[in-house]
């Protein structure tokens, strides 16, 4: 069960004390524990709900079109953004991981915090109910929603323009390292306009690499 830690965190984050223990101890444990049940459905769940109730939200909020709608929805919804809600709250602590997987950084994980902090929706969702949780995640992405997540555009796109108006290739990413275990890999990826330049990043994932290179590019050439 629950340690007195963890469950006062839970009912903070849920506004009452957690119902189905069993549950949300699910949702904060890794595989790497060995448990029988690990977070992965939950996540799966909670990754939907996140994109629902952040959906209805931009829709009632904002009044940009389908391509300014989904280009905020996609950035709040990211792992980044998910893991830095998880930061915020101090979920890593209460992460139940396996001895290498904490040793290799799995407390700080982009990729673990992302999807434990989803697997918490899921159980909140199971448990009371979608309201309760659309009120538990506008509490959590207040700061992200109400600031600058996914007004600028995106990298990527950013770049591909840039490069179109400057009447050159399409810009390439190949990756040029992974390294890490599954739980914390990290990928290094390169971006190259032909006759401009290449720029490096490293990320938690490929897309968060390719976006941080595409930035690096910019930075460097635009």
């Amino acid at each position: 069960m629950l340690n007195p830690d963890t469950h006062a965190f839970l009912t903070r984050l849920a506004g009452r004390p957690p119902v189905d223990e069993a549950l949300w101890l699910e949702a904060l444990t890794h595989g790497s524990t060995g448990a029988a049940r690990d977070y992965q459905r939950l996540e799966f769940l909670g990754d939907r709900v996140l994109g629902m109730v952040v959906a209805e939200w931009l829709y009632k909020l904002e009044q940009g079109n389908e391509g300014r709608l989904s280009q905020r929805l996609n950035a709040l919804v990211s792992r980044t953004t998910c893991a830095a809600v998880a930061r915020k709250i101090g979920l890593g602590q209460h992460m139940q991981l396996g001895k290498q997987a904490r040793d290799d950084g799995g407390q700080d994980s982009d990729n673990i915090l992302g999807d434990v902090m989803e697997a918490l929706i899921g159980a909140s969702f199971v448990t009371q109910g979608f309201e309760a949780t659309r009120d538990m995640v506008r509490v959590l992405w207040a700061d992200a929603v109400g600031g600058k997540t996914g007004q600028a555009k995106h990298p990527k796109s950013a770049l591909q323009e840039w490069a179109a108006g400057n009447r050159r290739k399409v810009p390439e990413y190949r990756l040029v390292e992974r390294s890490g275990p599954d739980h914390a890999a990290r990928f290094t990826v390169a971006v190259t306009v032909k006759g401009v330049g290449e720029a490096e990043a490293t990320g938690s994932s490929m897309r968060e690499a390719e976006t941080l290179a595409a930035e690096e590019f910019m930075r460097r050439f635009g």
